[in-house]
């Protein structure tokens, strides 16, 4: 087996730093279960002469994030955590744009039986976050990733004492119309929880495929021990 820790990419965009601090919190979770979080982002698209104030500050606190390349060999990552922003119900067009530029890796099928999971940010609690996650889903799934949720038993999905994002798809967090709400404790918590899941699912899924591929080489010295003509 394969003794090394799994490395983990978290994909994200963020415009004002909410899903870049739930990305730092699912990075925690990753840690927790035993993996190497690796983040990056996805390239920007917006002019940045339209940026505001808020923009520039939370562009400022991940200048030193790598910028990914759609184009880049993903082979070495054991699973992927994405974290889009909503956009009328959808992924914004950043992310988007990085995954309409995955077609080799598709034809490859380079991220085929990898876990993938996923986090969102919407202004309302009613925004859109759910459809985010599953029309997310679904560029995943042609991909070839197995999807990694967020189970019931993580419960602080379910409080309703307090407004809170979370659902059996993902973590999410609510920000305002103005984005004046930055992640909760408990969204944070939701976080963490997703990337200590899927950690431990890929890890799983990675002693699974050595199992898998050990005993398909054993088949095959077999085969060739016992043909008399080798």
């Amino acid at each position: 087996m394969n003794k090394s820790k799994p490395k983990i990419l978290i994909l994200f965009y963020s415009m004002y730093g909410h899903t870049y601090k739930m990305a730092r919190a699912v990075a925690e979770g990753v840690r927790e279960a035993g993996g190497i979080p690796i983040l990056m982002i996805v390239k920007e698209l917006m002019p940045e002469k339209y940026w505001d104030e808020s923009v520039k500050k939370a562009k400022d606190l991940m200048k030193d994030i790598p910028v990914a390349d759609p184009r880049t060999d993903f082979s070495e990552f054991d699973g992927f955590i994405v974290g889009t922003p909503t956009r009328y119900g959808n992924m914004v067009s950043q992310m988007r744009n990085f995954w309409d530029q995955t077609g080799d890796a598709w034809l490859k099928g380079t991220f085929i039986g990898k876990p993938a999971s996923v986090f969102t940010s919407s202004a309302t609690q009613h925004g859109g976050q759910e459809t985010t996650i599953i029309s997310t889903m679904l560029t995943l799934v042609h991909q070839g990733f197995v999807y990694v949720g967020l189970p019931y038993k993580f419960q602080e999905q379910m409080r309703i004492d307090e407004i809170t994002g979370g659902s059996p798809y993902g973590a999410s967090t609510i920000t305002g119309g103005m984005g004046e709400r930055m992640p909760s404790e408990n969204e944070l918590q939701l976080a963490r929880h997703l990337g200590r899941h899927h950690t431990e699912i890929a890890i799983k899924l990675r002693v699974e495929l050595e199992t898998l591929e050990k005993a398909s080489e054993l088949s095959e010295i077999g085969k060739e021990t016992s043909n008399p003509h080798v």
